[in-house]
């Protein structure tokens, strides 16, 4: 496995929470891409794992914009609230090639700060209610540890209600 100081899809989420003096744990498992799985390797609740869902919001009078959607890992992601929260007529989630394009990451690691200028990342209020979260890194093998708080400073999420309580019936 490589080093974590050598070039990677990880060195810039890893470089920004090191410049934004986040208090945070790099944390290697074997590759995966799942969060529920994901969240077993890594020893936490559900609740505690961050799901990064870009979605697709919009319609033809707002035209569509891309966003990327923070979601607690025991939440899915209500399309009607993005949509609602980008002046749109509807959500959906993104295409796979599309969101991989968009942030650089495979499917399954993608981080929870915008790589991309036009990317907004609006995160559940709730997804501050663990103390650490634990976030994708850019690779399958590699995940971090992040005091909750610390994620607010270099990710800039615009808290917004725009998840279902746990075991709500939306997609995603």
């Amino acid at each position: 496995m490589p080093e974590l100081t050598e070039h990677t899809a990880s060195d810039r989420p890893l470089r920004l929470l090191t410049e934004s003096e986040a208090r945070s744990t790099p944390l290697r498992h074997p590759p995966e891409g799942q969060t529920t799985r994901a969240g077993a390797l890594r020893g936490h609740p559900l609740a505690a794992a961050t799901r990064m869902v870009v979605t697709v919001a919009g319609g033809p009078a707002a035209g569509e914009r891309q966003v990327l959607t923070v979601v607690p890992g025991d939440r899915r992601v209500d399309f009607a609230r993005v949509a609602r929260e980008c002046g749109g007529a509807g959500a959906r989630l993104a295409r796979r090639k599309a969101a991989e394009a968009l942030t650089g990451c495979v499917s399954g690691s993608i981080v929870p700060f915008t790589c991309h200028d036009r990317l907004p990342v609006p995160a559940g209020p709730a997804r501050f209610d663990e103390p650490t979260l634990y976030v994708n890194a850019a690779r399958l093998d590699l995940s971090v540890a992040l005091a909750a708080e610390d994620h607010r400073t270099p990710a800039g999420p615009k808290a917004v209600p725009v998840t279902e309580p746990p075991g709500g019936a939306a997609a995603l």
